[in-house]
């Protein structure tokens, strides 16, 4: 089962126990974090997408910690003028910890697929 979830205006396609590194979040490191905009859910090959996001859905996430990202370096020049300038820039990062995907029908799902699993054990013991 997978989800995209879109924050920072960025698309993630992420997995329960995935680690990312998304655009800092306001929430603080170790608390919990919910993203509710949800664009696509795959629960085992059935699809759910959004119009622009699946209603009810939700990634639920740890934040692990805040962080910054690697320097970018950008150089500025006017040629023959003695003109030159570097400006450096690093990205406030968040590291989250994927822990669930919330979906209205996965406990439904869930629950038929633990049935399925159950009837075909005492089958495979009588063959």
């Amino acid at each position: 089962m997978y989800a995209i979830l879109e924050t920072g205006s960025k698309q993630y396609r992420v997995t329960a126990g995935d680690t990312l590194q998304v655009e800092r979040l306001t929430t603080e490191a170790g608390q919990p974090h919910t993203f509710d905009r949800v664009l696509l859910v795959n629960n085992d090959g059935k699809l759910s997408v959004g119009s622009p996001t699946v209603a009810n859905a939700a990634v639920v996430a740890d934040v692990v910690e805040h962080i910054r990202g690697e320097k970018k370096l950008t150089f500025k020049m006017k040629r023959r003028k003695g003109y030159h300038k570097t400006i450096g820039h690093r990205q406030e990062l968040s590291v989250v910890k994927i822990k669930e995907i919330q979906f209205p029908g996965l406990a439904h799902a869930e629950r038929s697929a633990q049935k399925e699993v159950a009837a075909e054990a005492p089958s495979a013991s009588a063959a």
